[in-house]
């Protein structure tokens, strides 16, 4: 699993696993899944993300157990 937040674009991307991208499921405005040709989840895509989240909640984002 990563994580990845582009400040310019205000989106944070979450990597589930690896794959080859086939499509994407829009689940709303600011959420974007993205599957491969099996139908499998790779990653979700959240924007907006600044208007979502506590301002420090970006820098204190940790992974543990993965």
């Amino acid at each position: 699993m990563k994580i990845t937040y582009d400040k310019e674009a205000d989106a944070m991307y979450i990597e589930l696993v690896e794959g080859e991208f086939d499509h994407n499921k829009k689940i709303n405005r600011d959420t974007i899944i993205d599957v491969d040709n099996n139908g499998n989840t790779l990653g979700i895509e959240i924007l907006n993300v600044s208007k979502k989240m506590p301002h420090d909640f970006l820098s204190g984002i940790k992974i543990e157990n993965v």
